[in-house]
């Protein structure tokens, strides 16, 4: 077992039952009174936000997660298939667990899956994909000027809102953070 001296930044500790990505570790120590670490965690179920005190040296579960590149293939269903691009497997995973992120895929994209086991419990994309846009309201000449938006829906299903200036079948970079519109790509 692990220590609360262990606790850094990106490690996933079991707390309450559930697995949590830590964020952020501070040692305290307040004048008269004992130490302890306050700990900002992420649950990789749900995605909320967690904070506690551990006591120092109090005992912590830590939990071995495996991240691993995986090529997205095809949906079947309400399933999402990802091939392992070393050993060739192939993995589905719920959409439910994809989350957001499944409005970014495309055929042939890449992310990293985390697995506790066999289990996956995340899903990550890169920073930016490129992603044609399908359908859009036509562009005016002269639509440079403001900042306004329109919404634009992209290859991979999902709509993100885009500058007026931009037409279909433009080839767009996104944020697959923020599912916000970076720039157009040259072809």
């Amino acid at each position: 077992m692990a220590t609360t001296s262990d606790l850094r930044p990106g490690i996933v500790i079991r707390y309450n039952g559930e697995l949590c990505t830590v964020l952020e570790s501070v040692h305290r120590t307040p004048g008269n009174l004992r130490a302890f670490y306050q700990v900002k965690m992420r649950n990789l179920n749900n995605g909320k936000l967690l904070e506690n005190r551990f006591r120092s040296g109090e005992e912590i579960d830590l939990v071995r997660i495996d991240r691993k590149p995986m090529q997205y293939l095809y949906r079947d269903g309400d399933k999402m298939v990802f091939m392992d691009t070393e050993t060739y497997d192939q993995v589905y995973i719920e959409e439910t667990i994809v989350g957001t992120a499944a409005g970014f895929l495309k055929e042939s994209g890449e992310a990293n899956i985390s697995f506790n086991g066999t289990q996956v419990v995340g899903i990550e994309l890169p920073p930016h994909v490129v992603l044609a846009i399908t359908h859009t309201e036509p562009g005016v000449k002269g639509d440079t000027a403001t900042g306004a938006t329109k919404p634009a829906q992209v290859e991979s299903g999902a709509t993100v809102q885009v500058p007026l200036f931009v037409n279909e079948g433009d080839v767009i970079r996104v944020d697959t953070r923020t599912g916000e519109y970076l720039d157009r790509v040259k072809n």
